[in-house]
């Protein structure tokens, strides 16, 4: 396993620097390392690290978004309101309705299989969305209408809604049937997630005052209880939504809250650990996919990834209508909406580790749509932003 390790840190450092330098998104690199080194190409890593690849991969999870949390500021967040509530879910919406339609004609697909693919797809990724919009917030670039904001709290509680829509659909797939009482489990997944994270932070924020320790302590401690708040959404799953990655994102804004200046040293250090943990994200998941099934689906694929785009798009100008937003500006958000990459890593593999029939659809769709949507949104961003927003 430390070989394996080994192989996975050094390659992926290397992959992910040759892409940065072509101006493209290293976790691209990553990727395609991990399908060189798994198992359907080299097979030059161990089992032992690919069966605990998905704890691995949500760890990666649980850092981006306590960043996010750090780096939001309540003041912002209570200005922005409606927009917000409207970006949460329904570019993701617009999506689904979009793969649910077409993909049965598309790749041919059953349509309960086009709803797993669908809500496993919709998801924006914390993983490419959030560091550039805490470095567009850190320059001061659409910070006077709050804009890196929006994206940024809209894109954490839209993973959290498509995550819960899985899990319904596999229900579903799975057992043959469907509860209803399933779909309530995302109002309270979010608000039970909301008063979890603020008990949390709060707490902590006290704590940290009263004992004085190195910020590396804090850090393990803020680990330890994310690690609880993920565990806990597991043990309830059946009785009660309870969302451990928004308690997680909102134990952060809680600390940000109550001990601003400590907040800003945390998200350094957290800064940090997410070099690592991308690196084993990326390269992780890349090593499930088989490179022959990619060029089994052929371009049906990729036409109903762009399709499914176009519909997103459209969603993100539904959630900012009558926003007093110019059109540049919703167009920057809706380009900074496009890139998949974190949850379609995270989730992406579980249908075949199911044995559901369209296991393998959905893990190479994921795939295929980090590969194309992840450089895509992440060079429009970079390339956009200074023409359609107004620096502060």
């Amino acid at each position: 396993m430390l070989f394996s390790l080994a192989l996975v840190f050094i390659f992926g450092l290397v992959f992910g620097f040759c892409f940065q330098k072509l101006r493209l998104p290293s976790l691209i690199g990553m990727i395609l390392t991990g399908i060189i080194l798994g198992p359907h190409v080299l097979n030059l890593l161990d089992d032992t690290i690919l069966l605990v690849s998905p704890d691995l991969r949500k760890l990666a999870l649980i850092i981006i978004l306590t960043r996010a949390g750090l780096s939001l500021n309540v003041k912002d967040l209570k200005k922005i309101g409606r927009p917000a509530f409207l970006m949460s879910f329904l570019p993701a919406s617009f999506e689904m309705i979009a793969i649910i339609l077409f993909a049965p004609s598309f790749i041919g697909l059953s349509h309960l299989d086009s709803a797993i693919l669908a809500s496993a797809l919709a998801a924006v990724s914390p993983a490419v969305v959030v560091p550039r919009m805490i470095k567009l917030m850190e320059k001061g670039w659409g910070t006077d209408k709050n804009i890196p904001q929006l994206v940024m709290a809209g894109a954490s509680v839209d993973d959290v809604y498509v995550i819960v829509l899985f899990t319904a659909f596999l229900g579903l797939s799975s057992t043959g049937s469907f509860s209803f009482s399933s779909l309530l489990r995302i109002p309270s997944s979010i608000i039970l997630g909301i008063i979890g994270g603020v008990f949390c932070g709060y707490f902590l924020s006290k704590f940290f005052l009263f004992f004085h320790m190195r910020d590396s302590i804090k850090v393990i401690i803020i680990l330890s209880i994310s690690f609880f708040l993920v565990s806990l959404e597991d043990a309830v799953a059946g009785s009660i939504g309870f969302s451990g990655l928004i308690a997680i994102m909102v134990m952060g804004i809680t600390l940000s809250r109550f001990l601003p200046i400590a907040a800003k040293r945390l998200n350094i250090k957290y800064s940090k650990l997410w070099i690592a943990s991308e690196l084993l994200l990326f390269v992780l998941v890349g090593s499930c996919v088989d490179p022959e099934y990619i060029f089994f689906l052929g371009p049906s694929a990729l036409v109903l990834i762009i399709i499914s785009l176009l519909f997103r798009i459209a969603g993100v100008w539904v959630s900012l209508s009558k926003t007093g937003l110019k059109p540049k500006e919703k167009l920057f958000c809706a380009l900074s909406y496009i890139p998949k990459a974190t949850v379609q890593a995270a989730i992406g593999s579980v249908p075949l580790s199911m044995g559901l029939s369209c296991g393998s659809v959905v893990l190479t769709m994921s795939v295929l749509a980090i590969l194309l949507t992840a450089p895509l949104g992440a060079i429009l961003t970079d390339l956009t932003y200074s023409r359609l927003l107004c620096k502060n």
